[in-house]
């Protein structure tokens, strides 16, 4: 190892140590069927929108916020045990890969700059091997990441993403189950709460008026405790720097 490529190494070393602020990405999931989604687009920081497919204003939003440097990802409808309807562009357990591949194929060519998907339901979906695997393989080969909701403690979308190497990342906190103002921020003080013991937190909440209200007063409440508002991502693990590399080779 030369002595520039020492230097290197503990430059990298001494920027890796620099103390970080806790990073949390709020997911708005949901957009697409109402007008008055576009409001979400008010809201301050790097909000995340998660776009469903093949919806009246989906695209239009979608567009929106990525002309304005947030990240987009599809919010694509998977089966559920509910047997709730899921809408255009729905995933199911009686698809064969084909069928999953064309459908997930369809959703990104109407929003191509989208980073990923996460699910909208699934909570049977999301418990099957081969649909999950082959929406994996997809993942891996197009280069986007998956961010898995929990709509059940039976998913196996995580391990199936780490088994295809597809970044992934899965929801903490959901900040609006409730559309009461106290409920609201008491997860969003939840997830305060987990971005300081973790580092890294996922937030989902939805394009509610009562959500959006909330969220444009607490939003700002983050910096007071040292938390980034980030893209989702920029929570996934970064590549290795130039530096490490150099001082890797010599």
């Amino acid at each position: 190892m030369t002595k520039y490529s020492l230097l290197a190494f503990f430059v990298f070393f001494a920027c890796q140590c620099i103390a970080q602020n806790a990073q949390v990405a709020i997911i708005i999931d949901d957009i697409g069927y109402r007008k008055t989604d576009s409001e979400t687009l008010a809201l301050p920081g790097n909000i995340t929108f998660a776009v469903l497919p093949h919806t009246p204003f989906g695209k239009v939003i979608a567009e929106q916020a990525h002309q304005s440097n947030k990240d987009v990802i599809i919010h694509v409808p998977m089966e559920s045990t509910s047997g709730k309807a899921l809408g255009p562009g729905a995933l199911t357990a009686q698809m064969d890969e084909t069928e999953i591949r064309h459908t997930l194929t369809l959703a990104l060519e109407e929003i191509p700059f989208a980073v990923g998907i996460n699910n909208h339901m699934g909570s049977k979906l999301t418990t099957l091997y081969s649909p999950m695997a082959w929406t994996m393989r997809f993942l891996k080969e197009k280069e986007l990441i998956f961010i898995d909701s929990v709509t059940t403690r039976g998913s196996k979308a995580r391990s199936l993403a780490k088994q295809f190497d597809v970044p992934n990342l899965s929801r903490r906190v959901f900040l609006d189950n409730q559309l009461d103002q106290h409920y609201i921020r008491q997860q969003f003080n939840e997830l305060i709460y987990y971005a300081k013991k973790n580092k890294r937190v996922v937030a989902i909440a939805h394009p509610h008026p009562e959500t959006m209200q909330a969220l444009q007063t607490l939003i700002p409440e983050l910096a007071k405790h040292n938390i980034d508002l980030v893209n989702i991502s920029a929570l996934l693990p970064t590549k290795p720097s130039v530096l490490s590399k150099v001082a890797a080779e010599d």
